[in-house]
């Protein structure tokens, strides 16, 4: 015989007939029994390996017992089963009601009642927690989801850095009914106190959307972005940032070939880079988009370039970004004739196949943007006093500069490749002041000498 609350195998009690009335009056359903067993049966619906579901459940109604402590007092108690976040199993716990002397078996049954019900183990509204970790959607991310859907795409490698840098370190042990809204929020003020943006908490917000949502079979995730609690004096300082992203004016492109023409590192490379710079200004293709250009993708009779693969950051040419991507871009205003020329020279001595990457390495494989960057770009950009940018820096600049010639808003998305009209009006950003200047010049200006020209004539 074992003593304590956790005793479970206790010698039962024999109900009297009264006693057994009462208990038929509250469990109505539950067969009249003349004693009761040394042991305790399985739960009521066993735990699933495969998870758990509410519809096979049938409530709980345990017994009450009574059990026999060491110095001969009996008590009545129940057992019932509760789910644990992150497992499998349920877990049984053990209920002690009171002493047997205090108490009729009727009485403790409405105790153990009111315990149940206060418990909501039965009720309608009650969520079974899910056996299920973020970790486990982090694996199944990695091993299925990400490479099936990103194998030849950068996301793959940006998700991946979200996710061992922000995600992982804070979410990996925390069962997914436990990821919410509230505790999104949370997590994000304190990132956010940290130091960490809010543009990269959503970024990283986003991951964590797709991830949980690739593993759930309703294909939803557990909360929406519209809840995230951002200040509005946050919300502005965001919107004037995203106006305010550098971008390289056709004249400024220039002025960086040329630069790199003259203090580039290798006449092979200084052609190499100035041509890839005015061709990427001119055209206004994304870096993986121009990376990955070969030379038959290039009509110089035409003035058309082809765009059918992608550069990811790491790896080999492959698909486009949208469907969008997949263009033809005309190159027919005055910065493509200088673009060709560059071109032409760096294509002079050249006898590659018409498969051949456009820009290649010496072992012709695919440049990197990173390469990019350090060997050319960012020092030609500090010697000449401009802003620190990547190469979509010149993407931008070539959407402005086709939007303040006036061409057309759905000719612009169709050349850039954008999948909504939205996204080309955030690459047009906040116009510098230089160009403001100028546009107001050129219209102003017209109009005043042809005004002097009509006084002139009427005082003729």
């Amino acid at each position: 015989m074992q003593s304590g609350p956790k005793c479970i195998g206790v010698t039962m009690v024999c109900k009297s007939s009264a006693d057994c009335l009462e208990d038929a009056l509250i469990q109505p359903r539950a067969p009249l029994e003349r004693g009761c067993s040394d042991t305790i049966g399985p739960p009521p619906i066993p735990a699933r390996k495969q998870g758990k579901c509410m519809s096979r459940r049938k409530g709980q109604n345990p017994k009450v017992r009574v059990g026999k402590r060491a110095d001969g007092t009996e008590y009545y108690f129940f057992q019932y089963w509760i789910d644990v976040p992150g497992q499998e199993e349920r877990r049984r716990k053990t209920e002690v009601i009171g002493p047997t002397k205090q108490m009729t078996r009727s009485q403790a049954e409405r105790k153990k009642l009111d315990f149940i019900t206060n418990l909501e183990l039965n009720s309608s509204s009650y969520h079974i927690p899910s056996s299920s970790i973020f970790a486990d959607a982090v694996k199944h991310y990695r091993q299925d989801f990400g490479p099936a859907m990103h194998r030849e795409n950068s996301a793959l490698d940006v998700w991946e850095g979200r996710i061992k840098n922000h995600l992982e370190a804070d979410w990996k042990d925390v069962p997914i009914e436990h990821i919410t809204i509230d505790s999104v929020n949370e997590w994000a003020w304190k990132k956010r106190k940290a130091g960490t943006s809010w543009g990269t908490l959503k970024d990283a917000l986003r991951t964590m959307q797709r991830i949980l949502s690739a593993y759930s079979k309703e294909g939803r995730p557990p909360f929406s972005l519209r809840g995230l609690r951002i200040p509005e004096r946050d919300k502005l300082q965001m919107r004037i940032r995203s106006r305010k992203k550098v971008s390289y004016s056709w004249t400024q492109a220039v002025q960086i070939a040329d630069y790199i023409r003259k203090k580039a590192n290798g006449l092979r490379e200084r052609e190499r880079y100035a041509a890839m710079i005015l061709l990427g200004a001119a055209s206004g293709l994304r870096p993986g988009e121009l990376l990955a250009l070969r030379l038959n993708d290039v009509d110089s009779k035409a003035s058309t370039i082809r765009v059918d693969e992608a550069l990811p950051r790491k790896g080999e040419t492959g698909p486009c970004k949208n469907a969008a991507a997949y263009r033809t871009v005309l190159l027919s205003d005055a910065e493509r004739k200088r673009a060709m020329r560059e071109l032409k020279r760096f294509l002079r001595a050249k006898n590659d196949a018409p498969h051949t990457l456009l820009f290649h390495t010496k072992r012709r494989g695919p440049i990197q943007e990173t390469m990019i960057l350090r060997q050319c770009l960012h020092p030609a950009v500090e010697a000449l006093g401009f802003p620190k940018a990547g190469m979509r820096a010149f993407r931008r600049g070539c959407n402005r500069r086709w939007e303040l010639a006036g061409i057309n808003r759905a000719v612009v998305r169709q050349q850039m490749g954008h999948s909504s009209a939205a996204m080309t009006a955030l690459y047009t950003g906040e116009i510098p002041f230089e160009q403001v200047r100028a546009e107001f010049s050129s219209k102003t200006g017209n109009q005043i000498v042809v005004l002097e020209n009509m006084e002139n004539e009427a005082a003729a």
